[in-house]
């Protein structure tokens, strides 16, 4: 059934715990309910948000002036002559999902464990950990497209996905409701592709382990960096990583490689990947950390995770601009000493960094 409220506060409903109210809320807790919804708001010219776990959000201290739409969708099952492709509705939790995956011996999702949201998020922001992104397993995403009116299905080059971004990021057009992901029939995890998952499962990069083995060490280390939801540890309430890893071209690279032999010695070495079309990723907790944003570091209420330096969080139930105002402050300190630009990884709702 629908449940329409008003004047709904939001921060319960975001991993930061930050937010003012909806205007108006409802929760959908089947796909038409949840097109129904989108569809009269949109009949009625009010702004919508589409909303799932929260884990991914930092809404604005005044709220969202239109309608919340809450996704609480259920349901997953193999999709029809193919047991390993398995349909899974948008509102469903994404590790519950997991952990059934590795329980029946489905690879291709088990270094994503412990990543709160929904699964519907999923493809938005082409979420990924430990080597290893949606983007891989994902075939279909069906939406229901608001400029249309119609309910349809996106391939996974229709996707667009690209690090930690996708068709979907930025663009209120398509509402998820549900996504098809193709897994392995297997006991074994994917090759292990991120050295210190490796280095922590004490295999070789590229080796395969047991699916549990992978997801308890991935949990692991995460709940060392406080990235698994735990309400007795102030450093989880966070939206996990607050910025994505800056991608750089060949003069940005070189322009980093000046100004850290520069800052900090000619003989320092930072972390750099290769990334496609010749650019090169490189660790944003890296640059904050040698911009000098030590673990803990705090502005007023809210401060750096005391375990990971890409978390910030929110310990004590301060305000978004409070929030806001620590990322502003590791965003320039980063620029002015390394003279990269950090982007946020949370979707901004009524605000801005």
């Amino acid at each position: 059934m629908v449940v329409r409220c008003e004047q709904v506060p939001l921060a319960p409903y975001t991993t930061l715990r930050v937010g003012g109210p909806a205007a108006r809320f409802v929760e959908a807790e089947t796909v038409d309910e949840l097109v129904d919804a989108v569809r009269r708001a949109d009949a009625a010219g009010t702004p919508v948000l589409v909303l799932g776990g929260g884990s991914n959000l930092v809404i604005a201290d005044a709220g969202f002036p239109g309608t919340v739409v809450h996704v609480a969708t259920r349901g997953a099952e193999a999709v029809p002559g193919s047991p390993t492709r398995v349909r899974v509705q948008a509102g469903e939790e994404w590790d519950p999902f997991v952990a059934r995956c590795v329980a029946g011996g489905l690879s291709g999702v088990e270094c994503l464990s412990g990543i709160p949201g929904r699964v519907g998020a999923t493809p938005i922001q082409n979420v990924g950990a430990y080597g290893q992104e949606v983007a891989e397993t994902i075939t279909e995403v069906t939406v229901y497209d608001r400029r249309t009116g119609e309910v349809r299905a996106l391939d996974r080059a229709a996707c667009r996905f690209t690090y930690r971004n996708s068709v979907f990021k930025g663009d209120d057009r398509y509402v998820v409701l549900d996504v098809t992901f193709a897994l392995a029939a297997s006991p074994l995890s994917a090759p292990v592709k991120y050295a210190e998952l490796a280095r922590t499962l004490g295999v070789e990069p590229g080796d395969r382990v047991p699916l549990a083995a992978a997801r308890d060490a991935v949990l692991k280390l995460r709940a060392g960096k406080g990235m698994v939801l735990d309400p007795d540890d102030p450093d989880t309430r966070s939206a996990g990583s607050f910025f994505t890893n800056p991608i750089l071209d060949a003069a940005g690279l070189a322009d980093l490689e000046r100004r850290v032999a520069e800052r900090l010695g000619p003989d320092i070495a930072f972390p750099r990947y290769p990334d496609a079309d010749g650019r090169t990723k490189v660790s944003a907790a890296w640059l904050i950390e040698r911009a000098g944003f030590a673990k803990g570091h705090a502005r007023g209420p809210v401060r750096i995770s005391t375990k990971h330096t890409l978390a910030l969080t929110n310990p004590s139930g301060a305000g978004t601009e409070d929030l806001l105002a620590l990322a502003r402050e590791v965003r320039d300190g980063v620029r002015a000493a390394f003279g990269v630009e950090l982007v946020n990884e949370p979707v901004m709702v009524g605000t801005a960094l």
